[in-house]
């Protein structure tokens, strides 16, 4: 069986053009900084989905852990995701 080359040479042009365009993206991206305030905000938020209401707002948390293991006897790795949301509508007169 005979492999079809234009269609496997599409692909590796798109995914290419991917990548290329990622790393320029990555390399002339100024780097940003992380208050250190925003840090133990993110790091005192509890495990799970949290859904808050105030006056005019709503205002959600959402934080999981979870330790990974890349392969039967590879490295650990311990995986800390924190969002945090505020929705806010006013009407405008």
């Amino acid at each position: 069986m005979a492999i079809q080359i234009p269609p496997l040479a599409f692909l590796a042009l798109r995914y290419g053009a991917v990548a290329v365009a990622g790393f320029a993206a990555a390399r002339f991206a100024p780097r940003g900084r992380f208050p250190a305030a925003v840090e133990t905000e993110m790091d005192a938020a509890p495990v799970g989905l949290r859904l808050r209401r105030a006056c005019g707002q709503y205002s959600a948390s959402a934080r999981i852990t979870r330790i990974w293991r890349a392969g039967r006897f590879g490295p650990r790795f311990h995986i800390d995701g924190t969002a945090l949301g505020r929705l806010r509508i006013r009407r405008l007169t």
